[in-house]
């Protein structure tokens, strides 16, 4: 196709008749014309031209063999949709006509353009399956019948390919178009009949000596494309699959065999052939040698396929292949075929990408083991037990690092595959201990104690780092505490000399994977406590280190009185010194809070003071100076730090470990003290920041995580603070401020000593946000969404708030009106819950009865409007509940509202009859209990509104 005259001007294609030529126009516009505006308008009207009734007459010119590719591909395309879309068009008595003109048409094109070819088998495959069986009985014998090669040789290649292509598609046709259930099972079956006629074809295909490696490459790829209809894998089948085998023998065709072996076998239905299975198992133990000489030479691609057929067959059907127990040999000759290919030579993924791929057959395989019952099990697992302690060890071998050296040459990308890769290792040597059980540990303890304890030759670090991987792996997941070789390896660990950082971190992560272990023997703290704060103070090791202390911060606290000096001095040394990025810092300061609130109490405030007084005259030193980013990132961290602080600092804890100890009550909660201490410097920082909203979201974030650990503790700082939030919210209304208020609420509403400036604080909040409903709310979901939740939970706690006269719970309601109609999804789901809140309470507060009676038919009729609507089907589960509390405490008033919206015509929708209306609501009024019930019938209603009725596919997914 010529590229037009870029000075000509690009017709007005709207007004152009559906006519071949202003067909030909438009595609020329759309592929060649550089003004993307004109190529939008060809695309539509092109859209809408094979929509059209006179697609069927104009796409058969656009076929001419002396059109250009380009247009003969969009006659082809024009065809398909027409008959898969709008088949109910064409007359029966055409339907014979058609699937002529399509037969003679993919002859014409047989030898290309390929792509035509493709377009046209897939517009035949859709007329089949409209016909199928009745219309065409035997479509696909006829099919064969049709293109049976001719004598000359080009042609006769070419018509092959055709009909290969032609047998390919229709399976893929069937599995892809949208059908209702009764249809596909029927036609399920249709096309099962049919593959009496493509297997031997296929077959004859696979088995000529001077084939066409192209023609036996279609060959299999049409099997793969069968496969999924669950063909029965016996007799001229199972022969089918075995002529695969030997298509691996041809370097052309081993990719293409391997996927359509692997497809093949890894069909759950194959376990119905149980003798076709056993028959299998040569095949593939075949494959062995060729699989060794492959890791030998370094052919990934050759190990990598073979692999996955011995995975496929092992895995898929390992329960199956177990259970047939004359076969034993076999079964166990291919588990350990798949063991060598999960050690396959090289590193992962650098030098091989095989070995990952078995990882999920070992768990398999201990999975169906452990199934049996138990006189079984003790069989199998004598036969299979020393094949998983082989397996530790070349699991353990494959999470080996490099040398320094070579590690250093890999790409990041290739670090990060290694490293996920070791997790899925990790994650094996779990399951692994299921099989082997605490004989595993033994196992590699002694490993362990022989490297370390041999002192005329020193272990690679690699060996080292490799058996501490493997317990910190099954310590991270299995109860280990019933061991009897943790204390020898915590007796261990300080012997380990430490020269890589790998092996640093490998030892920091096994001591973290034992504080549990720990805690219940705090004797042993002494021992590699040390060795954690050596990490701490080393940046490289921020990580393993500042997430082990944590964790023994955590587990252990109150254990470590002897060691709290030592913890404090090194944590308040490595913060002051900014040694650790942002988020470790905060991990370390959730640590110290666990470490704090296991101190006596008249301990806690004057350690706190210690540890936060450096980094309060920081703040102080930051609130005095002009605003710039560098200030205002640094004033984020330092209230990330004291947020992850009182996140964890729980003087109610101590209750947890010690008895006698002086109630909480007795004395001020040292977090409330400090933030007294504070609360002026806060407010020097808000009166430079208030208009930032990540500085006021960091202020707020350490009021509200203080309040959820601290709840009636809190109770001193109520009034100052609620102060405080209402001159944030007037001067700059922001989401983290009603928030913030929200969790007040929930804690103090229902308190009688806290309940006036809880109330003021709402009533202020609620003022401020209506203006912003005035003035236009839709630039602030996360406002709209925060003011909806935060009056959800007052009405939940606190429905005496809504008595107020202050409260203007007209206004709200209307509110929550606008909020459901966001497109933003967490917005509407949370006018939904205010919604839900508010119509509970219509009987027993006046003033939301009044409103609700007054203006709950424009509710009503606002969430009849979304349930309708493409846009919001994802909510319509949350409009359902509304509609739900609506029928349980104003039944007769929803009615009303119903009949009085669902009357009008063409609405929700135009796609839904007066009739289905009046059942909808029918339906709905008798459902006062049955939320579940309440929640089908809206669906339902929502896809009749959308079109969408009977769309099993689409309904599954919604």
């Amino acid at each position: 196709m010529e590229p037009p005259d870029s000075s000509v001007q690009s017709p007005d294609l709207v007004s152009l008749e559906l006519t071949v030529e202003n067909v030909e126009t438009a595609l020329q516009q759309l592929y060649y014309d550089p003004d993307m505006e004109h190529k939008n308008v060809a695309q539509k009207w092109l859209t809408q031209a094979q929509t059209s009734r006179q697609a069927w007459q104009f796409c058969w010119p656009l076929l001419s063999p002396d059109k250009l590719p380009e247009i003969q591909f969009f006659g082809a395309s024009t065809l398909h949709t027409k008959i898969s879309c709008h088949w109910a068009d064409l007359p029966t008595d055409q339907h014979q006509t058609l699937r002529m003109q399509l037969l003679s048409h993919i002859s014409h094109f047989s030898s290309g353009p390929k792509m035509v070819l493709t377009r046209l088998c897939v517009a035949l495959a859709s007329l089949a399956l409209h016909t199928m069986p009745q219309g065409w009985p035997q479509a696909v014998a006829d099919m064969v019948r049709v293109y049976q090669p001719e004598k000359e040789e080009v042609n006769a290649h070419a018509q092959c390919l055709a009909l290969l292509e032609l047998l390919t598609v229709l399976p893929e046709e069937f599995q892809s178009c949208r059908l209702p259930q009764a249809r596909r099972a029927q036609l399920r079956e249709a096309l099962a009949g049919e593959w009496t006629a493509v297997c031997p074809l296929l077959r004859q295909l696979l088995q000529r000596q001077e084939g066409n490696s192209q023609v036996k490459e279609q060959a299999l790829r049409c099997l793969s494309s069968w496969v999924g209809l669950n063909f029965p894998l016996h007799g001229e089948s199972e022969g089918l699959l075995q002529d695969c085998f030997a298509a691996l023998s041809d370097p052309e065709l081993f990719d293409t065999a391997v996927e359509t072996i692997v497809g093949s076998i890894s069909q759950p239905d194959c376990q119905r052939y149980t003798d076709a299975l056993v028959n299998l198992m040569p095949l593939v133990l075949g494959l062995h040698d060729q699989l060794k000489a492959a890791a030998r030479d370094g052919d990934m691609e050759t190990s990598h396929g073979i692999c996955r057929i011995a995975v496929a067959l092992g895995e898929t059907h390992s329960r199956t292949l177990l259970e047939q127990v004359e076969h034993w040999q076999g079964y166990l000759a291919l588990v350990n075929m798949i063991l060598f290919c999960t050690g396959i030579p090289g590193h992962y993924p650098v030098n091989e990408t095989t070995s990952s791929l078995t990882l999920t057959f070992w768990y398999t395989l201990q999975d169906d083991i452990l199934s049996f019952e138990e006189d079984k099990q003790v069989v199998y697992l004598q036969v299979y037990r020393p094949v998983y302690f082989q397996l530790v060890d070349v699991l353990l071998h494959k999470a080996h690092f490099p040398s320094e050296q070579d590690y250093t040459s890999w790409s990041s990308d290739d670090k990060e595959q290694f490293r996920i890769y070791r997790v899925d290792i990790s994650d094996t040597l779990m399951y692994v201990y299921e099989i082997l059980g605490a004989e595993l540990l033994s196992k590699l303890y002694d490993r362990l104690g022989r490297l370390l304890m041999d002192t005329e030759r020193p272990a690679a670090w690699q060996d080292t780092e490799a058996l501490l991987f493997g317990f910190q792996a099954i310590a991270e997941t299995i109860d280990v505490n019933y061991s009897d070789v943790i204390p020898g390896l915590i007796g261990l660990i300080p012997r380990i000399s430490i020269s890589n950082i790998q092996l640093a971190d490998t030892v920091m992560y096994t001591i973290g994977s034992l504080a549990e272990w720990l805690a219940d023997h705090p004797m042993m703290l002494g021992n590699v406590l040390p060795m954690v704060l050596q990490g701490l103070v080393k940046a490289e090791l921020s990580v393993s280190s500042v997430s082990t202390l944590k964790r023994i911060c955590r587990e252990c606290r109150h254990d470590l009185a002897p060691y709290t000096h030592d913890i404090m001095t090194v944590s308040q040394d490595v913060l002051v010194k900014d040694i650790h990025k942002s988020s470790q810092c905060m991990w370390l300061m959730q640590g110290l809070g666990f470490l704090l609130s296991a101190l006596p109490m008249e301990e806690i405030l004057g350690s706190l003071t210690t540890l936060i007084t450096p980094h309060i005259q920081r703040l102080d030193t930051l609130a005095h100076q002009e605003p710039s980013p560098t200030a205002k990132l640094s004033i984020i961290h330092i209230l990330g730090m004291l947020s992850s602080l009182f996140t964890t600092l729980d003087i109610s804890r101590q209750d947890e470990g010690s008895e006698g100890t002086t109630p909480a009550q007795a004395r001020p909660n040292p977090v409330v003290v400090v933030l007294q201490q504070v609360f002026t410097l806060i407010q020097t920082i808000l009166s430079k920041w208030l208009s930032d909203s990540e500085v006021v979201e960091a202020v707020c974030g350490v009021f509200e995580r203080s309040v959820k650990t601290l709840l009636n503790d809190f109770a001193p700082m109520v009034q100052q603070l609620s102060e405080m939030l209402g001159q944030i919210y007037s001067a700059f209304p922001q989401a983290s401020a009603l928030d913030l208020t929200r969790q007040m609420v929930h804690i103090f509403a229902g308190e009688k000593d806290h309940f006036s400036p809880i109330q003021a604080l709402i009533e202020l909040v609620t003022s401020t946000t209506l203006s912003i409903f005035q003035q236009g709310p839709r630039e602030h979901p996360d406002i709209v969404e925060s003011f909806m939740q935060l009056h959800a939970q007052a009405l939940k706690r606190k429905p005496d708030l809504y008595l107020s006269d202050h409260q203007d719970v007209k206004a709200l309601f209307y509110c929550g009106v606008l909020s459901l109609k966001f497109p933003e999804t967490p917005t509407a789901k949370s006018a939904c819950m205010f919604f839900m809140e508010l119509v509970c309470h219509c009987g027993d507060i006046p003033p939301i009865g009044q409103v609700l009676q007054r203006d709950g038919k424009l509710l009503v009729h606002t969430i009849l409007e979304m349930v309708g609507s493409q846009s919001f089907c994802c909510l319509t589960e949350h409009f359902s509940e509304v509609l739900f509390c609506l029928n349980r405490h104003c039944p007769v008033l929803l009615a009303q509202w119903l009949k009085e919206g669902l009357h009008v015509p063409g609405f929700p929708s135009a796609q839904v009859s007066m009739e289905q209306k009046d059942t909808f609501s029918q339906q709905l009024l008798r459902e006062q209990t049955n939320k579940r019930r309440v929640k089908e019938i809206v669906k339902e209603f929502s896809l009749l509104c959308r079109g969408l009725q009977g769309t099993t596919g689409y309904s599954a997914d919604y």
